[in-house]
């Protein structure tokens, strides 16, 4: 039988007790045991949990939460052969989507029973821990900071557009960027955004997409959107993308900084490296 932890975020959960009914019912449909069950906190986001769960032994992790849980779950279990396996709870849940984990809980959790165990790349940034999916410096990290919890909670990724929008026409930094420790590259940039998976490529590749964003105007962004959706590589015009094992950013000013959608502490560096083939993570079968 396979032992297992549940890791959820009660903020992001309405009916708790409903929601450990049907995941320990499904569970044990399936004849694995009662789980663990791990509750986070305001102060501990998870971190804590997935380390109980590991040292009682279990082969995998069910995290039912937002970007910010598994984020501090990845950052424990990576390294390790427990497994996560993703139950969507939060706004964006940025990894199950770019690993097609459905948002219904019962099919989320058939995904754990029945699914298969790929390896996954992370990203890590020097003083701030892991991310996922994606880093960001600049514009991006502004938006995803600004809408309030009341918003994001009322209106989910509404909230950010309508953030983002008004921050379109921020002032673009000056940055120097520098790959695999080669030349730096100057540039004048309105984000700068790190990525591991999804349409920006990547995952278990063991390579970090960087994309240089330098729009200034509407119009610009309106280009652009295309083009990141598309995963166009190389050079165009306000975008460039890059790939790379390491990369460091120093901006002329402090920037805002986020990490899989969770800010981080605003700073004029931004220094990242993957961390190849580092979790392992349930996904749906092929």
């Amino acid at each position: 039988m396979t032992r297992c932890a549940v890791v959820i975020n009660p903020a992001k959960v309405v009916d708790l007790d409903e929601r450990r009914r049907e995941l320990c019912g499904a569970l044990a449909d399936a004849g694995w045991p009662e789980p663990l069950w791990l509750p986070t906190t305001p102060e501990d986001p998870g971190c804590g949990a997935a380390r109980e769960a590991v040292a009682a032994g279990v082969e995998v992790v069910l995290v039912c939460g937002g970007d910010g849980t598994v984020r501090a779950v990845a950052g424990e279990l990576a390294g390790t052969d427990v497994a996560v396996a993703l139950i969507p709870s939060g706004t964006g849940n940025l990894l199950a989507t770019n690993l097609g984990i459905p948002r219904d809980v019962a099919e989320a959790v058939a995904v754990a029973i029945t699914g298969r165990r790929r390896r996954v790349d992370v990203g890590e940034v020097e003083g701030a821990g892991v991310f996922t999916v994606k880093a960001g410096l600049g514009f991006d990290a502004a938006m995803v900071g600004d809408p309030p919890d009341e918003a994001r909670r009322r209106f989910g990724w509404g909230a950010y557009v309508a953030t983002g929008l008004r921050d379109l026409t921020r002032h673009r930094a000056s940055v120097r960027i520098r790959l695999d420790g080669g030349r730096w590259l100057h540039r004048r940039v309105s984000s700068v955004l790190v990525a591991n998976v999804g349409r920006l490529r990547g995952g278990d590749d063991g390579c970090l997409d960087v994309v240089v964003l330098s729009a200034r105007h509407l119009g610009d962004w309106v280009r652009l959107a295309g083009g990141v959706l598309l995963a166009r590589r190389g050079h165009a015009r306000d975008l460039e993308t890059f790939r790379a094992r390491t990369v460091e950013i120093h901006a002329s000013r402090e920037e805002p900084r986020e990490l899989d959608g969770d800010v981080i502490a605003p700073a004029r560096r931004l220094a990242a490296r993957i961390r190849p083939g580092a979790l392992v993570v349930c996904v749906p079968p092929d």
